[in-house]
């Protein structure tokens, strides 16, 4: 039976099939798949005799009920015998993600003296007189901690230390590949507060930055609050802020498309948890007209009890209409809808209700909070957190770079004015004359989007106080990243939150080529 959910290569799988030597058999065999509503990626012949054929047949399904649903139709074909199926996505985390490797060649005595005892010792008494040198002449100066609990994995729930390992070390992974800072997961067997704060101050000296992931609101702001007046390094809640980053970048180059200020639109917000509140206070930041918070207790506003303290805050700064009704209603004649909360709970007839030229940014991930293909009928540009849909807003298009700048800056905190200088350097990586309603952010694997968030990262960091001076540097910490030091300033890019005054948008353009 076919499937109206959206295949992904994350539940694609392998099925080892033994057909009859017919010449239809294989075609018998693809049909069937794109029947039940997989994708086929890749057939190979495995093996063969006069009377049978043995494929491994590769398809995309939606999840892995549908994996399974696959399987059966494919066993109900007359001759079809499936000898094995092999989950894809378990076959590569098989033995884990990332591992250790030196740096340097141990290949005889005379490097292993230099590299350990007794030549270790002259490089650990040196870092005893002067501390600052640590940065310096250990991994402290590129090695980044990926802290969790697991309270609040993905948007699977409180899953423990244990169960958010893979994607701590997926983290790692991507740290590495995208910004080449090495990052090693620390998942603790603990959610409360004060015990995690105790455990990553402890830790800390080791690394020269702290990313947090997957801590579950509002701990994760009591946390990270805490954290970050005890130490000198940068901490940075990746749910939140990297979140807030990629939003903002697509926001700016969305409103480029549409032609609208940020200053004149009205944005609501399904979701207050981590990742909403800081897209919200980022907006404010960045001066946006209005917001509106959505979350469990409906619309916050103010005189709404029951409130945390976050909520709170956000009643007193957001909807200055305050708004009292349902999401649907919320976004009659809103301007943009950025959801980052739960599948399935728009219609195709809500984004209809709002402005013309409407933005919707439906980030539940896997199942958005309105089907894309629903809300492009009405939609003048659609997002989601999913890689088989156009404008795919992700995590790594930020937190790569983010570390990168921090790391060469020798930055003690994170700031908000980094976290807007990344925002411009993600929007302005795609370009004014590239960007279209299905091309506001550029890809993750474009290489220009590292070294420019890095570079304006690091400007922010040296423009402010959040960068360290260290006693000790042979050569500055730039100089020692030629990729990332040959990126122009991106502080020097136009302002974040509008399209320049004057300018035609990207509809306009198009109007005009029409006629």
């Amino acid at each position: 039976m076919a499937t109206t959910r959206l295949p992904s290569a994350g539940f694609s799988i392998t099925i080892r099939i033994s057909i009859p030597a017919d010449a239809s058999a294989i075609g018998r065999l693809t049909t069937c798949v794109g029947d039940a509503g997989a994708i086929v990626t890749a057939l190979d012949v495995v093996d063969s005799d006069p009377v049978s054929v043995v494929v491994d047949l590769t398809c995309d399904t939606a999840d892995a009920a549908h994996a399974d649903d696959v399987v059966k139709e494919l066993e109900a074909l007359d001759g079809v015998e499936v000898r094995k199926v092999s989950d894809r996505t378990f076959l590569l985390h098989l033995g884990g993600k990332i591992e250790v490797a030196p740096k340097v060649s141990l290949r005889n005595r005379d490097e292993l003296s230099r590299a350990y005892t007794p030549g270790v010792a002259r490089v650990c008494l040196a870092i005893a007189d002067n501390p600052a040198d640590a940065r310096r002449l250990t991994i402290k100066r590129n090695t980044v901690a990926v802290v969790t609990d697991g309270s609040a994995v993905l948007g699977l729930g409180n899953l423990g230390p244990a169960a958010a390992l893979p994607v701590m070390e997926g983290k790692a992974a991507l740290f590495k590949r995208f910004g080449d800072v090495d990052a090693w997961p620390v998942v603790l067997d603990t959610q409360d507060p004060d015990e995690i704060v105790s455990i990553v101050r402890a830790i800390a000296p080791g690394y020269g930055g702290i990313n947090l992931e997957d801590i579950a609101a509002p701990r994760c702001f009591e946390i990270e609050s805490k954290l970050r007046e005890l130490l000198d390094i940068p901490v940075f809640h990746d749910d939140q802020h990297g979140t807030a980053i990629c939003v903002l970048a697509a926001l700016t180059n969305a409103l480029r498309v549409v032609g609208k200020q940020l200053s004149d639109v009205r944005v609501v917000v399904s979701g207050a948890g981590a990742a909403g509140t800081a897209i919200i206070k980022l907006l404010l930041r960045q001066g946006v007209g209005d917001v509106i918070a959505y979350d469990r207790p409906g619309a916050l506003h103010q005189g709404l009890s029951g409130l945390n303290p976050t909520w709170q805050w956000l009643a007193e700064h957001t909807n200055s209409t305050g708004y009292a009704g349902d999401l649907p209603g919320a976004l009659r004649g809103a301007d943009v809808f950025i959801g980052v909360s739960a599948p399935n709970l728009l219609t195709g007839d809500d984004i209809a209700a709002m402005a013309p030229d409407s933005i919707v940014f439906a980030l539940a991930n896997p199942d958005p909070e309105v089907d894309p293909r629903e809300a492009r009928r009405h939609a003048a540009v659609v997002a989601t957190g999913r890689s088989d849909q156009p404008n795919q807003i992700n995590n790594v298009l930020a937190f790569p770079g983010v570390f990168r700048g921090m790391l060469d800056a020798h930055a003690e905190s994170f700031t908000d004015d980094m976290a807007l200088a990344a925002a411009r350097a993600i929007a302005d990586v795609v370009g004014e004359d590239r960007i279209n309603p299905t091309v506001i952010v550029p890809s993750v694997f474009d290489p220009r989007v590292a070294p420019a968030v890095a570079a304006a990262v690091r400007a922010a960091a040296q423009a402010s106080d959040a960068a360290a001076q260290p006693a000790v540097v042979a050569q500055p910490a730039v100089a020692e990243q030629p990729a990332v030091a040959e990126q122009p300033a991106v502080a020097e890019q136009p302002a974040v939150a509008t399209a320049p005054a004057g300018v035609t948008t990207i509809q306009q353009r198009s109007a005009a080529a029409d006629n």
